[in-house]
């Protein structure tokens, strides 16, 4: 009864005074998540064992330091409310868990659901927000992603604010992912709400295509990427657009991750790693921890890139950074080889969203291919290149002067 009262307590204190715990994700959250490869198959053996990969792969010195368990954790609720994990998955319980993450310098990330139920049928948070997050508190969580499954007659701003307030109340800073999938427009609402928010329905491992499973469907890479269509405006240094976790090293072709991880990049989205960690090749391990690109996505100024045109299948985005410097996409979204004849002089870039524009017949930039660390001499030159089928050329553009 006493703990009743505290809660109750604790709930009327925090609406009073709850917001988000600010400066958490000033770049967008980098880490990996178990769902895209293990589903509802996991277990404290496996997220010890990943943890220790992305330490020994060079993942975490890349900059990857969470490690989220996705749906399936759960076990019962006690007589209190108290959510606890299953027993024969995680014997030794979540607190341990955490310190055995938190030992490796890395944070500890979970999922809940803001319905009665999570999309794998576990006990969701409605009605029990508050005790959820003093129970994460307890355990040392510092990253929640927390989903939309079984929410009928739910208010959707209004239920993320529950947990947001939530979270507040029991007082340890945690990122807070809206995993909303884009269906009520959680851009419009998100910002003072959460850290990051899914703009769209689950991803899955293809580069062009819809997987349809009757009732819902999974997105391929080209079909997330069109949907981020118009949403920039609203991303930023701790609110970020996402487009969902990413399927680097999950059976897509090289230059399909390649492409894959470079748009991520240009989109500033969270760069949450959803392969097998423990069992990577030599060319996942390197996209995945490759600096000079990640520095496209946790650049700063935490400005989302642009489309800036788009000729039979080649696409040119655009990313400002900062020093004045640029980052330049050329997509290759076809199954043909594309040539490049880029006039960089004939070219005026004007993004009116971050106030930065270029006339390259007044300013010279130097070229550094960002994949190959090749440096392509400057912007007076005429840009000549071929990008392979479903493949990129990353560029970056600094100012000679």
């Amino acid at each position: 009864m006493k703990i009743l009262l505290f809660i109750l307590i604790v709930c009327m204190i925090s609406l009073l005074h709850a917001q988000k715990f600010e400066g958490l994700a000033l770049t967008p959250p980098m880490g990996w998540n178990t769902w895209n490869t293990f589903a509802h198959e996991i277990d404290e053996q496996l997220i010890r064992e990943s943890a220790d990969a992305i330490v020994s792969s060079g993942m975490k010195d890349a900059g990857y330091i969470y490690i989220n368990l996705d749906d399936c954790w759960h076990g019962k609720r006690d007589s209190l409310g108290f959510i606890h994990p299953d027993p024969e998955h995680f014997p030794s319980g979540m607190k341990a868990l955490g310190d055995y993450i938190h030992s490796l310098d890395l944070k500890f990330g979970i999922y809940s659901d803001a319905g009665w139920q999570t999309c794998g049928s576990r006990p969701g948070s409605r009605g029990y927000e508050y005790q959820d997050a003093m129970q994460y508190a307890k355990w040392g969580v510092d990253y929640l992603k927390y989903d939309w499954c079984n929410t009928e007659g739910l208010n959707a701003e209004g239920a993320y604010l529950t947990m947001r307030n939530a979270l507040y109340a029991a007082g340890r800073p945690i990122v807070f992912s809206l995993c909303e999938w884009g269906n009520n427009k959680p851009w419009d609402w998100g910002k003072d709400i959460g850290h990051l928010w899914r703009t769209t329905g689950d991803i899955t491992n293809c580069f062009d295509c819809v997987v349809d499973h009757g009732t819902w469907k999974s997105l391929g890479i080209m079909y997330i990427l069109d949907m981020q269509e118009g949403l920039r405006i609203h991303a930023g240094p701790d609110h970020w657009n996402d487009p969902d976790m990413m399927e680097v090293g999950n059976g897509m072709s090289v230059a399909e991750d390649r492409a894959h991880f470079s748009m991520w990049c240009m989109l500033a989205a969270p760069l949450i790693a959803g392969n097998d960690v423990r069992n990577m090749t030599r060319e996942t391990i390197e996209i995945l921890t490759d600096r000079e690109v990640i520095a496209v996505d946790q650049d700063r100024l935490g400005i989302q890139g642009f489309k800036h045109s788009s000729n039979d299948s080649l696409e040119i985005w655009y990313k400002p950074l900062v020093d004045d410097s640029w980052a330049v996409c050329f997509l290759n979204r076809s199954k043909e080889k594309k040539k490049i004849n880029y006039k960089w002089k004939s070219q005026i870039i004007n993004d009116d969203f971050s106030s930065r524009r270029i006339n390259f017949k007044e300013n010279t930039y130097y070229i550094r291919n960002l994949w190959t660390k090749e440096d392509l001499a400057s912007t007076n030159k005429t840009l000549k290149n071929e990008v392979p089928p479903h493949d990129v050329l990353l560029v970056k553009l600094v100012p000679v002067n």
